[in-house]
């Protein structure tokens, strides 16, 4: 193999960088600019109409807990192999979600934070990570499953013989996975991978689930209030019940991380509208819901990554 000069890798660095940083912005503009079902105009009457600046510093707030939260799940993770502090797991993960934004089911997320440590740790790494993802997934799964049935019981989308098949495929899953469980795939079995995530502390298991059950709290609440400055007016329950039941379904779809948005709104507005909450009103929420947990998290990551050095050679 020809050896690259130095000042050549260096030079491939920046132009991966500015294509990451460049291709988010674009994704961003795009998606704000070009959707039709967007009317600034209804938004910006009902902000006038709506608009204190302690509400607003509120949803904002609770914005930085719902990522502040993911870089504690990080910081408490990682350090099973390295000790990082508070701002380089911020730095991490910032900058992580920049470079998955436009990968799908943000797999780039994974690549990215790989990159921060030395190549020896790259599996760790991952693995970590998946174990960070794998715990909020597993809660949306579990709120969404009590949501759809509280939802389903007020509203009976589906029937009952359709909620029996679905446990009954899961009760199935479960029991092939624990027959399968020692079935190997080029060395990897779900034996070794529980065997693997044992290895792991208990008490470094315990906050990551403590960490992940206040980040849910908070992004659904966060969804919830939102609906409430929209002036909609339903009891508690009924719409925590579909926003877990939206983040659940949502979930469930393979998509990437700037169609985020897009996929939740349509579910949300199919689930909402049988509530009667006007559709450009759901798809507003959904909107802002992408554009604080996403979009500006985006922001502050391009400067992690256009000052990214990496530990690993290229």
């Amino acid at each position: 193999m020809i050896p690259i000069p130095h000042k050549a890798k260096q030079f491939l660095v920046l132009i991966i960088k500015v294509l990451i940083v460049g291709g988010a912005f674009y994704f961003i503009y795009n998606q704000l600019a070009n959707n039709d079902k967007l009317d600034w105009q209804k938004f910006l009457v009902l902000f006038k109409k709506n608009q204190s600046v302690g509400e607003i510093a509120f949803i904002l707030l609770l914005s930085v807990f719902n990522r502040f939260f993911e870089i504690l799940k990080w910081q408490n993770l990682v350090g099973f192999i390295h000790k990082i502090s508070l701002g380089e797991a911020t730095k991490q993960v910032l900058g992580a979600l920049t470079a998955g934004l436009f990968t799908p089911n943000g797999v780039g997320e994974y690549a990215g934070k790989a990159l921060f440590f030395e190549k020896k740790d790259t599996k760790n790494v991952i693995f970590l990570n998946l174990i960070c993802n794998g715990i909020q997934m597993i809660l949306t799964v579990i709120f969404g499953i009590f949501g759809l049935l509280y939802f389903n019981a007020q509203y009976n989308v589906i029937t009952t013989k359709t909620v029996a098949l679905l446990f009954g495929l899961l009760i199935l899953v479960f029991l092939v996975s624990f027959l399968l469980k020692k079935f190997t795939i080029k060395g990897y079995s779900i034996e070794r991978l529980i065997h693997k995530i044992n290895e792991i502390p208990k008490p470094i298991h315990q906050k990551n689930i403590f960490l992940a059950i206040c980040r849910f709290l908070v992004f659904s609440h966060q969804y919830y209030f939102l609906f409430i400055a929209f002036d909609v007016d339903l009891p508690y329950l009924i719409v925590i019940a579909t926003i877990t039941s939206v983040y659940f379904l949502a979930s469930s779809l393979p998509t990437f991380q700037f169609l985020d948005f897009a996929v939740k709104g349509s579910v949300a507005v199919y689930f909402f509208g049988i509530l009667g909450v006007n559709e450009w009103i759901v798809i507003f929420v959904t909107t802002l819901m992408w554009f604080l947990n996403v979009v500006l998290p985006v922001v502050i990551g391009s400067y992690y990554v256009l000052n990214f050095k990496t530990k690993n050679p290229i």
